[in-house]
């Protein structure tokens, strides 16, 4: 960052380099055992989330960096490699990195949106580190059989995408308890975010409940608006471990959220445990 200073003296020329990359991935274990896609304990499901989180300590930290020289934000940040990354599925090529997609990497995934939207005016890209079959997909294939999975990644992608192009919002998440200390730092156990497109008239609210056990009822308030309509919608399986398969394909897929009601403040909304969920409003003045 020292070596772009001076990037007032630019007259709007571009500057040496238009962003900076910062590379962060998510795992339970060691490099060399990384722990298993689909086996883990209540303790590495935690674990995981905990890492996850610590990607936007990063983009803070960094962030803070960049401030300092760079307070106009003329160079960008890009963390264009994230993800959880497991050992390979057994009886699969080591080199080609293909891994299971559970309920835990659906979390992970919401847990990585909720950061990166509350650093949306440094953070310019951020690009999971593959697609297809590699690391934390969002679309694996079956050589055999030709089938195409859509994970729970995919459908956390698909339900958050109407965050794009929309301003973020300041979220706060008021919890009756302390954070868990996890892995050193504090875990909330519900992560949140929230957009909004004026001209429109609409909110987009992203939430997820980190318990692996718990159901949670959270009150959404929204200051200055009134909520007139509202479309709820949730990601979850029957276990922390629930993934897709070709033989079942929808084992882990968004469904209607039916759990929601109005309140003196907006609305109430029970969501279950391990879930990732999305609530469209529709706003009044």
């Amino acid at each position: 960052m020292r070596a772009a200073t001076h990037l007032d003296a630019r007259e709007g020329k571009p500057g040496p380099y238009q962003a900076i990359s910062l590379h962060n991935y998510t795992m339970t274990g060691p490099w060399a055992n990384k722990g298993s896609a689909t086996e883990f304990s209540a303790e590495e499901w935690y674990l995981t989330l905990a890492r996850a989180a610590r990607t936007e300590e990063l983009v803070a930290r960094h962030s803070t960096v960049m401030d300092h020289y760079d307070p106009y934000k003329k160079v960008g940040l890009v963390l264009d490699e994230w993800g959880s990354w497991w050992d390979v599925e057994p009886g699969t090529n080591p080199g080609f990195l293909y891994q299971q997609n559970t309920v835990r990497d659906a979390l992970v995934a919401g847990i990585h949106f909720d950061g990166f939207h509350r650093h949306a005016d440094r953070l310019i890209m951020a690009n999971i580190a593959q697609t297809v079959n590699v690391l934390q997909a969002m679309i694996l294939t079956d050589p055999d059989s030709g089938a195409l999975v859509l994970t729970p990644t995919y459908h956390v992608f698909a339900m958050n995408a109407g965050h794009q192009d929309a301003a973020a919002l300041a979220t706060h998440v008021m919890l009756p308890e302390e954070p868990a200390e996890v892995d050193g730092r504090a875990l909330p156990l519900v992560s949140a975010s929230a957009s909004v497109r004026s001209e429109e008239g609409t909110a987009l609210i992203s939430l997820s409940n980190l318990d692996a056990d718990a159901p949670r009822t959270l009150v959404l308030d929204l200051r200055g608006r009134a909520v007139t309509g509202h479309r709820a919608t949730v990601l979850t399986g029957a276990s922390t471990a629930a993934h897709n398969t070709p033989e079942d394909p929808r084992a882990v897929a968004p469904a209607a959220l039916e759990d929601v009601r109005s309140h003196d403040r907006g609305l109430e909304i029970t969501l279950p445990p391990h879930a990732v969920a999305t609530v469209e409003l529709q706003l009044g003045e």
